[in-house]
């Protein structure tokens, strides 16, 4: 199926169901049930007899109605509501006006383009106006002129130029980080909107959106359908080759397997695999495809699948998504090597006692390889002694260093430079005794070289708190 056929087919399975009415258009049906005196704006000559005229035979008309007073003079319609937007600045009144032309805008998609051409021909910013009320302190306000210039930037035949596009997609993203947004569903189905459009994808990854997304989605908890919503615009991302390749470096795959986890919501569940297959079928460099393969393997999301394949299934792209993950991940799993298995794990950011970390042979063939790629792994281990409070996490990448520095000789001197060896030594005090078993091990690592010596020395099993052992 083409992107874009999947994209629309994806928005009706959407619209099919039953969606949570956002707050904006709870308010927008009591916005609707107003009335506005627009004679007294003509009396207090804050509208011209044109524009009284047109706007109170526009106000309440039906559809087709509307068509009709639109069609004789097009840039009448968009001059008017340029002209009430700028002038009026009455709250309820201008959340009137904003609604009454976000519905006109939503019975046909072709008048974005009337605003454009009043604007082109008067030597105009389409979207000024628009801008301009982002600022106002009334919220509804601002969420509705965003939904106008949403529409405006993905409905026109021209797209929207880069610098607005910059400004827009920054707002948005700011939107989405900013702490107890009622209007948050608003901000996300804007960015929806957006990024189905392929040429705002790039400027939205430029200006640090992606970091925006997982934010969310892996901090608080949000409810299913925000959640939908900021993964279907993940999924948008994920269609574009140069995009897709780097997805990963932002976490995606580990906050995405915890989702599919937790969720209960078909529809969550649908977009989450759809997003997933697009990881391993949509990169053309097939190490790429093989770091994402087993981000998922590590993530267990090859059980997760397991699990989807036991209920009773009838949505087909579903279906569909879970025979390819599977086989696809199966042959990744077929092609792992324990080093790319370590690797894999580390980059993560979920240590767990794999078999690889107490393997002698493991540390004897792999640890010089820990320099590679200027100790990216070393480098990732010493972070998350740095950041981790998770008490396994930290037991393993201190032994880990530990190995490090055993095996490979040169060790002492690099760890020192990363700064972990002050690291480790600062969990000899930690409350975990697991925690402090392992940093201990690093520690006479560090400063001891005989190492047969110190297997004589070093009584593990009196060292080894109750309890302890590789899960």
């Amino acid at each position: 199926m083409a992107t874009t056929e999947k994209l629309d087919h994806i928005e009706d399975l959407e619209k099919g169901a039953q969606v949570a009415t956002s707050l904006l258009q709870q308010r927008a049906n009591d916005v609707r049930s107003n009335t506005v005196n627009w004679k007294s704006y003509l009396q207090g000559q804050m509208i011209s007899n044109e524009v009284y005229t047109f706007i109170s035979n526009f106000d309440k008309a039906s559809p087709e109605e509307r068509a009709s007073l639109i069609s004789p003079n097009p840039m009448q319609f968009a001059s008017i509501f340029r002209n009430l937007i700028e002038k009026i600045a009455k709250d309820q009144t201008l959340q009137y006006i904003l609604t009454m032309l976000d519905d006109a805008l939503q019975e046909d998609k072709t008048r974005v383009d009337i605003f454009k051409e009043f604007a082109k021909r008067h030597k105009e910013s389409v979207w000024q106006p628009f801008f301009h009320l982002l600022d106002r302190s009334d919220k509804f306000i601002v969420y509705q002129a965003s939904r106008i210039i949403a529409k405006i930037a993905c409905w026109s035949k021209e797209p929207m130029e880069k610098r607005s596009l910059q400004s827009y997609l920054i707002w948005l993203k700011d939107q989405l980080r900013q702490p107890n947004n009622e209007y948050l569903q608003t901000a996300a189905r804007c960015l929806q909107m957006m990024l189905r459009v392929d040429a705002y994808r790039q400027v939205f990854v430029d200006v640090e959106g992606i970091s925006a997304i997982t934010s969310v989605l892996a901090g608080s908890k949000v409810g299913f359908q925000i959640q939908y919503q900021l993964i279907f615009c993940l999924w948008c991302l994920s269609f574009n080759v140069s995009l897709v390749e780097r997805m990963n470096k932002f976490n995606i795959i580990p906050i995405l397997a915890d989702i599919l986890s937790e969720s209960v919501k078909e529809k969550v569940t649908r977009i989450i695999l759809a997003t997933f297959r697009n990881m391993l079928e949509k990169p053309e460099d097939r190490e790429v495809v093989q770091e994402h393969a087993l981000a998922m393997v590590q993530c267990k999301v090859v059980k997760q699948l397991e699990l989807l394949e036991g209920r009773r299934l009838d949505d087909p792209d579903i279906v569909e998504d879970l025979t390819y993950l599977n086989e696809k991940l199966a042959s990744s799993v077929q092609d792992l090597s324990s080093f790319d298995e370590y690797t894999n794990e580390v980059k993560s950011g979920r240590l767990e006692w794999s078999p690889v970390h107490k393997s002698d042979r493991f540390w004897r063939e792999n640890a010089i390889r820990l320099n590679e790629k200027n100790y990216e792994l070393l480098k990732i281990l010493v972070r998350l002694l740095e950041t981790s409070r998770d008490a396994l996490i930290l037991s393993v990448a201190a032994h880990d260093i530990g190995e490090y520095v055993r095996y490979y000789p040169h060790g002492k001197h690099v760890v020192e430079q990363l700064g972990a060896k002050q690291l480790v030594m600062q969990y000899l005090t930690h409350e975990d005794p697991n925690v402090r078993y392992e940093a201990l091990l690093a520690v006479q690592k560090l400063m001891v070289h005989n190492w047969e010596y110190l297997g004589r020395q070093l009584e593990v099993k009196e060292l080894k708190p109750k309890g302890f052992g590789v899960n």
